[in-house]
């Protein structure tokens, strides 16, 4: 259906472009022609979004939305729809005088290259008269951007560089130069020791200067016309003028603003890094995609930066950064009064109280700090295809669609607590504890607990194949909210002056309770990575959250100081280089000593 889309726009876009009803035919040339800068964009959904209106009529309720009425039913104390086709649906409730909930929108292929994946955006309703409400349902956008930078190299051939911001598609299938036959293009990359492998064919049209390209593995078609100078494929276009710092904006979100001079931070070292920023070349394969940078001290922002056509508004993928939500929630949770602690085992709490009966005595140890760091003993390794709990079997199995129920039943490899393993389905089994100990939606809880008290009104929390909140990774927020969670972990667990975690879970969770790989950042606490730095001659204690392609969030407590970063490099070793070699070459430096003692908070 994708494809017959494609080929329908094009007739149409073209007839219109050229005021007749067909294509015209393509003319046979050479590759030469095909150099320069090339731009796809193509939008997989969802298409469910706009105003929801909630009324109650009598002892019921009608949605209006979609231009669709449709009945409400009140399931276990839930307001409950759906959309027709599976388009979508809500699940709230009413709070007081308030409605509040959850848009669930249904499983797209994630930027046209991932798992379908489903996932839940806050659903924010205001009263509208007696017994109406009105919210706004805004999924996040599953969209994916591919530029071509396509050149002529010395030897003849014609060298390509794909940009795709959302995934790196590019690098992840190493695509590294472009064939023209006639009217057939190829993208031509290697796999394992093919060296010559076709990731895409496609047609170029010399007449309207317009190329199209289909992907088979993934069945998708892409329609790519010419960009310019000012396309987003650099980080603020080809010739961007010098930058010259501005504070951030204040918004009603939370976050005290500041400056850099009252920081004590030089602006001129941070204008040389922005500026180093703009102007890294799009050169090569393994040039750092930096989407968004944040610099927090004394829990003023004081730098606020976007390149790639990111934005504040944009919900960013934040990959296994979101371990570190996970264990945020967690956190609340036992500090709002839930009946778990780091002691409780994970049987027990998942079988209602009791253990499963002829459960094996190693399974009955494990608790639910093991989970927290790693080390449950159940044979999961994301970096081993072999172990049953990996992260991508688990999103291919069609065994169970409950993740954590099928997880439970996984063999262990170890003992609980023996080793640290990095293993996305440990988080992802603390979190639906959470669900299971309190009887209330992680997603409620979370709004609850940590969103309206921070104000994060808007995120996309993705879900496993039973609708249960995910918490191996994968959320999806904005940059400013990000750092909320550095700065909370920094505060000692408050956030304006309201207790969120205890003390003393923020002192573990930051701290080098085990070790998991062999990376600048290996020490690991309770789903936070930890490292110290270099600073004017001495070391610093740093703790962060950490995700794949460059989304950190990093907290260096002697200097009061958070920084954050959203990036795109997933499929090079190009998303180290903000921890590794931009916060201690460029930032650090900047960062004067503090007049006073950091307040004890």
């Amino acid at each position: 259906m994708r494809i017959i889309h494609i080929l329908v726009f094009i007739i149409v876009t073209l007839g219109s472009v050229l005021g007749q009803q067909a294509v015209p035919s393509p003319s046979p040339g050479t590759a030469d022609q095909l150099v320069g800068l090339w731009k796809a964009k193509e939008r997989f959904g969802p298409d469910a979004r706009g105003t929801l209106v909630i009324k109650k009529e009598g002892s019921n309720y009608i949605a209006d939305m979609m231009g669709r009425i449709l009945p409400v039913e009140v399931r276990d104390g839930e307001l409950v729809f759906d959309l027709p086709n599976k388009q979508g649906g809500f699940r709230g409730k009413l709070e007081g005088k308030d409605i509040v909930g959850h848009w669930f929108q249904p499983g797209t292929i994630a930027n046209g290259f991932g798992y379908a994946m489903v996932s839940a955006t806050p659903v924010a309703f205001v009263p509208a008269g007696p017994d109406r409400w009105i919210g706004n349902v805004e999924p996040a956008p599953d969209e994916s951007t591919l530029y071509l930078m396509v050149e002529k190299r010395a030897d003849g051939s014609i060298g390509v560089l794909v940009r795709n911001p959302e995934r790196d598609l590019g690098n992840m299938m190493r695509i590294d130069r472009l064939t023209r036959d006639g009217d057939v293009v190829k993208l031509i990359g290697s796999r394992g020791q093919n060296k010559d492998q076709e990731w895409a064919t496609g047609r170029f049209y010399p007449e309207d200067d317009l190329l199209t390209l289909y992907f088979p593995s993934r069945g998708l078609n892409f329609v790519f016309l010419r960009d310019g100078d000012e396309s987003d494929v650099y980080a603020r276009g080809k010739k961007p003028v010098r930058y010259s710092y501005r504070p951030p904006l204040t918004r009603d979100d939370g976050w005290p603003t500041g400056t850099l001079e009252e920081a004590n931070i030089d602006r001129a070292a941070i204008e040389k890094l922005i500026q180093t920023i703009v102007d890294t070349p799009e050169a090569a394969a393994d040039t750092p995609q930096i989407h968004g940078i944040m610099i927090a001290r004394h829990g003023k922002l004081v730098l606020e930066e976007y390149f790639h056509g990111f934005s504040r508004e944009t919900l960013h993928n934040t990959r296994s950064a979101s371990k570190s939500i996970t264990a945020t929630l967690v956190g609340a949770a036992m500090q709002a009064g839930a009946p778990l602690k780091l002691s409780s085992p994970v049987y027990q709490v998942m079988n209602g109280g009791n253990f499963p009966a002829g459960l094996e005595p190693q399974k009955q140890a494990m608790t639910l700090e093991n989970l927290l760091m790693m080390s449950s003993g159940i044979f999961c390794d994301d970096n081993n295809e072999n172990a049953p709990g990996n992260e991508n079997h688990m999103w291919e199995q069609t065994e169970d669609p409950n993740f954590a129920r099928l997880y439970l039943t996984l063999p262990m490899d170890r003992k609980p607590g023996e080793k640290s393993v990095y293993c996305s389905n440990d988080p992802n089994l603390a979190l639906q504890m959470v669900g299971r100990a309190t009887g209330e939606s992680q997603l409620r809880l979370f709004d609850r607990l940590i969103g309206r008290p921070m104000k994060i009104s808007r995120y996309a929390w993705g879900l496993d194949h039973a609708g249960n909140p995910y918490g191996g990774g994968g959320m999806g927020v904005r940059l400013r909210d990000f750092a909320k969670f550095g700065q909370l972990m920094l505060n000692g667990g408050t956030w304006h002056g309201r207790r969120i975690l205890s003390r003393d879970l923020v002192a573990r969770a930051s701290s080098p309770l085990t070790t998991i790989g062999s990376n600048t950042f290996s020490r690991y606490g309770y789903l936070w990575w930890n490292r110290d730095y270099t600073y004017r001659e001495r070391k610093v204690y740093a703790f962060a959250a950490l995700g794949n392609g460059g989304q950190n969030v990093i907290v260096i407590p002697d200097l009061d100081l958070v920084l954050a970063t959203f990036s795109g490099s997933y499929a090079t070793r190009a998303y180290k280089r903000f921890a590794d070699e931009l916060v201690p070459e460029y930032i650090l430096p900047a960062v004067r000593e503090n007049a006073t003692k950091k307040i004890q908070r």
